[in-house]
Order: structure tokens, then sequence, then C-alpha cells
């Protein structure tokens, strides 16, 4: 079978604009797998690691023109928001060079002989070491951040570790600008360029997970895909580590005090951050309670009104477009539910792949679950009418594993403390008073959660991402002379 091209597409127009390649056979993958393997040792030198994030930093805000417009062309993100994203890239290169550079992150443990200690204790010295060459499989959503210069790729090179890239069919073109980018970069610090390699094509992707040569797998996506993929991770002979991001409905929780006290502000937050990026973030807030009562409906008929007003735009490519408005009309169609927006195609002479949001609306006694729980990748969020806490905790009972859970209440609340608890039972990050859009890059980030939120309880956001790529090894009564620096002091 000949090997299928790589094309870049307009996002706003469906059409093809050029031929970037052709997708990746398995010869192909197991060239680019064992290029990236044999640079490890290379990646040894931490300082040569920081150096290198630091340069692909500069990389890429040397050629944020050219990525911009290629990004903007095959995503329709628009040119704002990729110049915010871009940014937080090369912030994001700089922040793990100095975790590099730092070296807490190597967990450094020397305990001394004991012979008291039952059993003797003999002298033993730890740390964490490269896990190995790892695969990092591009999201749609954020051609930069969680892409080939994000944030898997940054904190594995912090790591040591070698990346194979697995582009993300909607952006090919950015993927290879943006993989010359940190390729070049290497080479300027005195590293090889194939520290970072890249394949196109979904078989490549199987072909990836499955090379024994792969450690570990990093991935940003859809249940099914990511599922798949993690079944395969966990199917090979010798299983390996599978960090995916593939899922999170985000529920936010509103109390009546303050559907009361501040429901204009909280209906015109919620509209912003679930149209935010035309619904496709994957903290978009996809499922609210409300209160029932005249507060309740009065935040309901502010929100409505300003969805109504929300500006049609296209989505990532012509699949997602349909599986939203499929996925819209699956979910309006259930018992008792009430279409508030008809979520709806809305072409236009620039953009004719867009569409305009949506709302819906559901009491919580006839919820029935299904679709309703489930993410909806796109511009749309239901809004669950409770009658008291009874009920809302009954909604939150039948929630799976998500990576935010939102509660907009007054801090005087009695019961503010306790649902920030039960809120945190099933989410990775608790938001209070604000929204779930926007993941900061800080050292106590957590973007992650119980399953299908992730696949494992850690975070891809944040200083703690590092610990993904890591393992630890133990040096039971090795010479001090004998081991590496950071491990040979006096005990």
């Amino acid at each position: 079978m000949e090997p299928e091209p790589v094309l870049s597409r307009d996002a706003r127009t469906g059409e093809t604009r050029a031929q970037i390649g052709i997708e990746a056979d398995a010869a192909a993958v197991d060239a680019a797998v064992r290029a990236a393997d044999a640079t490890r040792d290379a990646l040894a030198d931490r300082p040569r690691r920081a150096a290198l994030l630091r340069a692909a930093a500069q990389a890429v805000e040397a050629r944020a023109d050219a990525l911009i417009a290629a990004a903007d062309a095959e995503t329709a993100l628009g040119v704002p928001r990729l110049t915010g994203e871009l940014a937080r890239v090369a912030y994001q290169f700089r922040f793990f060079a100095g975790i590099a550079e730092d070296g807490a992150y190597l967990g450094v443990v020397v305990d001394p002989p004991d012979p008291a200690a039952v059993p003797p204790r003999p002298e033993l010295r730890r740390w964490k070491v490269p896990i190995g060459t790892v695969a990092v499989f591009a999201a749609s959503n954020f051609p930069f951040a969680f892409s080939v210069p994000g944030g898997d790729t940054a904190s594995a090179l912090a790591a040591g570790c070698p990346v194979v890239v697995k582009a993300h069919p909607d952006h090919p073109e950015t993927s290879e600008l943006a993989a010359a980018a940190i390729r070049d970069a290497a080479v300027e610090v005195g590293l090889p360029a194939d520290v970072l390699t890249l394949v196109h094509g979904r078989q490549a992707g199987v072909d990836l997970v499955r090379h024994p040569l792969i450690s570990a797998v990093g991935f940003t996506g859809s249940i099914p895909g990511g599922r798949a993929l993690f079944d395969l991770a966990a199917a090979r002979p010798s299983p390996i580590p599978f960090y995916g991001e593939l899922g999170s409905l985000n529920p936010v929780l509103i109390t009546e005090r303050t559907a009361a006290a501040r429901g204009a502000e909280t209906a015109a937050g919620l509209v912003a951050s679930y149209t935010l990026g035309q619904g496709q973030f994957c903290t978009k807030p996809g499922l609210v309670l409300v209160p029932e009562g005249q507060a309740g409906d009065q935040l309901v008929a502010t929100a409505t009104e300003a969805a109504a007003a929300a500006v049609p735009g296209a989505l990532l490519d012509a699949r997602m477009r349909e599986h939203f408005l499929a996925g819209f009309a699956a979910r309006a169609a259930l018992p008792g539910v009430r279409t508030l927006v008809e979520a709806a195609a809305a072409p236009t002479g620039d953009v004719p792949q867009a569409v305009r949001a949506g709302l819906l609306e559901v009491d919580a006694d006839t919820l029935d679950g299904g679709e309703l729980l489930e993410e909806c990748f796109g511009p749309v969020t239901v809004l669950v009418r409770y009658r008291d806490m009874a009920g809302v905790e009954a909604v939150l009972a039948r929630l799976g594993g998500n990576l935010t859970a939102t509660l907009h209440a007054e801090p005087d609340e009695p019961d503010a403390a306790r649902w920030i608890s039960r809120l945190a039972r099933f989410a990775g990050r608790v938001i209070f008073g604000g929204w779930p859009t926007g993941v900061a890059v800080a050292p106590a980030m957590t973007h992650g959660g119980p399953y299908p939120a992730t696949t494992t309880p850690t975070t891809s956001v944040g200083g703690t991402a590092i610990d993904r790529w890591l393992r630890p090894v133990t040096f039971q009564t090795v010479p001090p002379e004998l081991l590496q620096p950071e491990l040979s002091h006096p005990s």
C-alpha cells in the first residue's frame, strides 16, 4: 500500500493548502525512534539540556511570524490566541530549563549505614534517572502548547529523555516548523538534532507505541483514541506508562446565594469560558449546576442571551464540526432536555465551516446521564437545575474523573468548605469563584485527575510534569567516587 500524503488544510474553508510530505511507514517510524534513542548519552548533561531548552525558547520566538501564520491557517484559532499560546511555549521551555538546572527534581536521598536497624541497613543512595526515549502525541486544539513544542516535549527533554513526536493531522505544517526550531536549537548548543524527531500518520502512532525502544507515552486527545493507545501500551511484551489526557466534563456548582448576589456576572463568565476558542479547551465547563427559583432563572436568562450573541467560528476540522453538531442534536433530543440556544452551522463568506454555540438545560431530577455526562467537544454546555443540595449530590455522585471542578459560592456560606472537599474527590484542580479555562504553568499546578481525565494521577502542566519521564534507582554500598556528583557527597 502506498503511503498517504500529509496534507495541510485550511480550517476555515476545508481546502487543501499544501502537501507537507507522506505518512511514516513502519521503517520510517523505526528510523525516527532509533535516531532519537541514539542521543540519550548526549542528553545526560544537565547544563546542556538547560541550554537546549533556553535555545528552543529563543528559536520559537525568532520564528513566531511563520509559526503563527501556519497555525492560524491550519486551526482557525486566530492570531491573538496563537500569539499568547506561543508566548506560553517560550515561557514553558525556560521554566523547565530552570528545573533541569536546579536538579531538585532528582529527589536525591542518602541513607547512611545503620547496623542496629532491623534488618541492618546498608548505605543507600537514591535518585531519579531518565526513563528512556518517549513518544509524544500532539493535540489538535493546542498546536503549540500541547503539541510539538509543548509541555510534554519540554518536560521530557528536561528529564533527559529524547522525544519522538507524532504530529497531529490538523496542523502538519505547524508541526514541521516547530520541530525544525527545536532541532536547530539542539545543534546550536552542541547536541544532536535528533533529540527530537517527528513522524506523521495514524498508523505511525500505533507503530510508535509498540516500538521496543519507546519507554513512555504522552497523549492529549479523545477518550476512544487515547484508550486504544493506552491498551496497546499495556499489551506490549514490556508494558510502558501511558500518560494520557482523555476527556473531562469540568462541572461547575453555582449556589443560590451566588446566583442572587452575582448572577449576571457569573452568567457572563460562564458563557465566555465555554465558548472560548469555540469550546475546544480540555477545561471547558461542560455541565453547570444552577439552582431553581428566581435567582437561578435570571442567571439562565442572562446566559441564554449571551450565548445567543456569541460570535460563530470554525472548529479545528470538518470531522470535529460534524461530531459537534451531531453530539448537540443527540443531547437536545434526550427526554427532559430543553434547548435554550441551538447549536448550528453558521457559514459566512470567510468562514464556511463556522458553527454557532449552543446551550441546553435539564432538571436534576430528570437527568438521565449518558451523553449529558460526557464531554461534547465544541461550544456547548448543559445547565442542570437543582432543587436542593441533595439534588446536587445526586448529580455529583454520577460523575467520573475530571481535570477541574468549580464552585461559585459566597466565602461565608456554611457548606462552602464541604463542597470544596467534595469536588476534590473527583477533580485534579478545584476552582473557587473563577473559571477552569486557562492552565497556569507553575510549580503547584495539577493538570490531571482520575480516569478518564487522565490515565494516571499525574500532571502534564507545571514542574512535577517532569516526574512522568523519570524512574528511581537506588545504589547500595557503591563507592561515592563511582557515582554521579549529585550522589557522591559523603553520607
